[in-house]
């Protein structure tokens, strides 16, 4: 049997401390689901091979699938297998926890560096979906521009490199019509098996929410008339969904950068004029550095920030500052004035009061609230709502945008600085280009993009 189970289970412990979330509908898993793939290899399988996947077994945020080439009147000489693969939903994307299988036919590339008690296989559609990028599988939420790397195989040394290219119509015998599909190129490298270099290539995936996998193209590296291999589904029970928005309403990637100009007639004599850049962003997470360019503070600030399922996540942030400018104390009032946050930058008026900044997938009329269990409320105190009320034009200083439009409401008890309404406005590719709150005192921040 081929088998994953046994370095698997150092993955399980490092990630356990990433929350449940729920349901992927990208890969979805009802105990009566059910899905039959046809997949070839241009040199290694090139009798058209039936497989029935269906699901064996889940339990909480965990699912194992399972795969079987038989009953399914396919050639004798076409590839003979049975197998499982595991899968855990998680905040940041599917991954891939567990597999076991039928060993691939003796034909096929040895992908290890010894033959003896070898644990990868490429001879089943779902070896192609998880090779090479187990944590996670698929990355979510999918937003345009995500990017991931990960790594696969039995000893973890096959690495990926994930990129979302956006969603397009894919046409696959499972159904009549050609569907949406989320398509996923990875860049994925082997080095050191005895096969080499069948274990590396380009794979593309196609996703469709509702669905799964439709449809897997691996090319192998090696040159002219190198391997190809190809699945594609062939039936399923599930049904195929609209892909929910991948719009990118608050982008971390390196290089992204702007200036931002932050007026308050009652406490500023003049604007505070502040510049930001992205210089490190992985995986979803990043780090904007905050630095003053003119007006009545001196800051320095570093935040960072995750993109998850639960939304656009301020995680933590550090500021260094001098300020001239006389603004109210924030609360809460429990907590001694060195441990409270402070309005310094953009970011600290965009992040105050609870998380998220953004759901996940953001759509108008969604809605979210502070927790009053939740390590936000412990830092502000602050109690609230937001809303996405529209996608509206606005027009700041660095051009005119199509954005969309989150307002607030805060309270933060016995402090009126701390409370009121915040209307933020973000665009796609650009993030945050103008803000505004209304402060309970009777002043009022507006923050607007300068470039």
């Amino acid at each position: 049997m081929r088998s994953g189970r046994v370095v698997i289970a150092a993955v399980v412990v490092a990630l356990a401390f990433v929350s449940s979330a729920a349901a992927s509908e990208w890969l979805p898993h009802a105990a009566d689901a059910t899905w039959t793939y046809q997949w070839t290899d241009s040199a290694y399988n090139t009798t058209p091979t039936n497989e029935k996947v269906t699901v064996k077994s889940q339990a909480g945020a965990s699912f194992t699938l399972a795969w079987t080439t038989d009953g399914l009147d396919n050639p004798s000489s076409a590839v003979s297998s049975v197998g499982t693969v595991s899968f855990q939903e998680t905040s940041f994307g599917i991954l891939n926890t567990d597999w076991q299988s039928s060993p691939p036919p003796s034909a096929f590339p040895i992908l290890c560096a010894t033959l003896a008690q070898c644990g990868n296989s490429l001879a089943s559609t779902y070896y192609n979906v998880i090779w090479g990028a187990r944590a996670p599988v698929l990355a979510e939420p999918l937003l345009a521009g995500t990017s991931w790397t990960a790594t696969g195989a039995a000893q973890n040394d096959v690495s990926s490199q994930n990129d979302y290219l956006g969603v397009e119509s894919v046409t696959v015998p499972a159904f009549p019509q050609p569907v949406l599909a989320a398509k996923v190129r990875s860049q994925i490298t082997q080095a050191g098996a005895l096969g080499d270099p069948y274990g590396s290539g380009i794979r593309t995936t196609w996703w469709v929410y509702g669905v799964g996998p439709v449809k897997v193209v691996f090319q192998h590296s090696g040159g002219s008339g190198a391997p190809v291999t190809t699945a594609m589904l062939q039936s399923t029970n599930q049904v195929a969904q609209a892909p929910p928005p991948d719009a990118s309403y608050f982008p971390l990637r390196v290089g992204l950068k702007g200036t931002y100009r932050w007026t308050n007639t009652k406490y500023f004599k003049k604007p505070e004029v502040e510049k930001f850049s992205i210089d490190q962003a992985a995986n979803g997470t990043a780090i904007a550095k905050f630095d003053s360019v003119s007006g009545p503070m001196k800051v320095a600030g570093a935040y960072q920030f995750t993109t998850r399922l639960d939304g656009v996540t301020s995680v933590s942030s550090a500021t260094k500052a001098a300020s001239i400018a006389k603004l109210p104390l924030l609360g809460p009032a429990s907590s001694p004035l060195n441990k409270r946050r402070h309005f310094f930058t953009p970011f600290d008026l965009m992040t105050y009061g609870f998380n998220p900044v953004l759901p996940a997938y953001a759509t108008v009329g969604a809605t979210w609230a502070s927790d009053p269990s939740s390590r936000d409320f412990v830092v502000y105190d602050v109690t609230g709502s937001s809303k996405i009320v529209g996608i509206q034009t606005v027009k700041v200083p660095s051009g005119t945008y199509k954005a969309l439009k989150v307002v607030s409401t805060l309270k933060q008890p016995g402090f009126p600085f701390g409370s009121g309404t915040r209307t933020m406005w973000f665009a796609v590719d650009a993030g945050l280009v103008k803000l505004e709150f209304r402060h309970a005192d009777g002043s009022v921040s507006v923050v607007e993009r300068l470039h």
